[in-house]
């Protein structure tokens, strides 16, 4: 049995005390959503970019942990499922926010129970996949970082439009590109990102579904 300050330890280092932070800043700022729109969204994004840096301390300080990977990813999730389930909210048709929270969970529960199976101490660790755009994005730390931000800032951007009339998201989002300034160049950049993280997510749902099945395969044997 582990010791009582041991387990205490994981629990206070430096990158998952950074995670409750997290957790604390995304409460507060989905609490303020609908009265505070910019103040949503400055925390939102805060959140986002602690996120980078929790990785970055876990590395520094020899504190990565399993309970801290589980964290990121659990707080990543929720925090972009509940701004996509507001998204479908304020836009039509908000079917398509819903199927795109769905991708996001599936594919990256999948990726992540699939590597447990596999032994993997980390649901990044793909080198064993064929796909070579799977390979790119979690292999290549800015190309994942680009279309990680993009999905986030695409999202925001969309919010920070967004009214209680329940627009046409396509109406918007070209009322958006056609204004020619620094939001529609940011738009459009943010709009490739989120659709190459799109693909991945498909990709990284079917690649980590046939590793469950051949997981199935074998132990049938």
């Amino acid at each position: 049995m582990a010791q009582p300050e041991k387990v205490l330890s994981v629990y206070l280092y430096i990158p998952n005390v950074i995670g409750y932070m997290r957790v604390i800043i995304n409460l507060v700022g989905f609490a303020l959503c609908y009265t505070n729109k910019p103040l949503f969204a400055f925390l939102y994004f805060f959140s986002f970019v602690l996120d980078g840096l929790d990785g970055h301390f876990a590395r520094k300080f020899n504190q990565v942990s399993t309970f801290g990977a589980v964290l990121d990813m659990v707080t990543d999730r929720v925090s972009t499922a509940c701004l996509l389930a507001l998204l479908s909210q304020f836009y039509r048709p908000g079917l398509i926010f819903l199927a795109l929270l769905g991708l996001d969970i599936t594919s990256h529960w999948l990726q992540m129970y699939s590597s447990f199976l596999s032994g993997k101490t980390s649901h990044k660790d793909v080198r064993d996949k064929s796909n070579w755009l799977l390979k790119a994005y979690y292999g290549y730390r800015p190309f994942m970082a680009f279309c990680c931000v993009a999905c986030e800032v695409l999202y925001i951007i969309l919010f920070l439009f967004a009214d209680e009339k329940a627009p046409n998201l396509l109406d918007v989002s070209m009322s958006i590109i056609a204004q020619w300034s620094i939001v529609s160049l940011v738009f459009v950049l943010t709009l490739f990102g989120w659709a190459v993280k799109q693909i991945i997510n498909v990709i990284q749902m079917k690649s980590a579904a046939d590793s469950c099945v051949l997981y199935d395969m074998k132990r049938s044997k």
